[in-house]
């Protein structure tokens, strides 16, 4: 727990200063540092340890974030793309076809997915009332996750998918998404003081309660494939959490979400004054 809390009080700073201090090309680096990461610890999972194979997904992850700053994704999305299939292919044939194509497909499924979700904070970060916004998507999951182990901690009785996660429990994940609710109430409340805006506290409250929702079926959906890998962790490089998806999985799946519901209902919104 205190390798947790200590990760949480020097990470979380670093994401704030990127998100909100540092120039805004920084945001995109961030998400192009955690989906490589996050790939090459999917490739270890799922045992794709062919090192040029695992350097060219890996660099089709690092690029996306990139391809959405610019806003220029098709012509040099499509050219990368087309020198993978051919590299990929390439070294399939020059390993008399040891390499098997299951997992190159699996590994650039979890550099797609992993990098262009991660990278809803690079879009919501070019929205208007950018400041607003920018960091609901990682701060939803994150007080979820830990509303949903404290909660689940002190009152926690029946379990919630014992199969995948054992000390999930329904207690938990009811007070996950209460506490999701609750802090993004309270970021509303902050936020408009800070940046002078109408705040739609109810668009708020869907953004806690859904974003919740996904936010646990994330974290279920990465302990399945820890479950049938039969791994308990997908690396060490944050103490006490355990890898890069094991502590982003859930901002995996919420963070498209909230930038949806963004786009859908925006919480936020200029005054008459403004």
């Amino acid at each position: 727990m205190k390798k947790r809390i200590l990760v949480a009080c020097v990470g979380i700073p670093v994401i704030l200063l990127v998100l909100f201090v540092l120039p805004a090309p920084f945001t995109p680096a961030l998400i192009a540092v955690l989906s490589v990461v996050g790939t090459y610890e999917a490739l270890h999972a799922i045992g794709m340890n062919h090192p040029r194979i695992a350097l060219y997904t890996a660099a089709v992850a690092l690029a996306i974030p990139f391809w959405v700053y610019l806003e220029q994704p098709h012509t040099w999305g499509l050219l990368v793309l087309l020198v993978y299939l051919v590299a990929i292919f390439a070294e399939g044939f020059a390993s008399h076809f040891r390499v098997k194509i299951d997992r190159v497909g699996a590994g650039f499924f979890f550099a797609c997915v992993i990098s262009y979700c991660l990278s809803s904070v690079v879009r919501v970060g070019a929205m208007e009332l950018r400041t607003s916004y920018i960091f609901l998507p990682i701060l939803i999951p994150f007080v979820v996750d830990a509303g949903a182990m404290f909660t689940g901690m002190f009152l926690g009785r029946h379990q919630l998918a014992p199969n995948l996660s054992p000390k999930k429990t329904v207690e938990g994940s009811l007070g996950g998404l209460v506490v999701g609710v609750v802090i993004a109430i309270l970021y509303g409340l902050v936020f408009g003081k800070i940046t002078q805006v109408e705040v739609n506290y109810y668009f708020l409250a869907i953004y806690g309660l859904l974003g919740g929702v996904m936010t646990e079926v994330g974290d279920l959906a990465f302990s399945y494939l820890k479950r049938t890998r039969k791994i308990k962790d997908f690396g060490r490089v944050l103490p006490g959490h355990g890898g890069v998806l094991d502590r982003f999985d859930s901002v995996i799946f919420c963070a498209p979400l909230i930038e949806l519901l963004i786009l859908w209902l925006p919480a936020f919104s200029k005054g008459a004054g403004a």
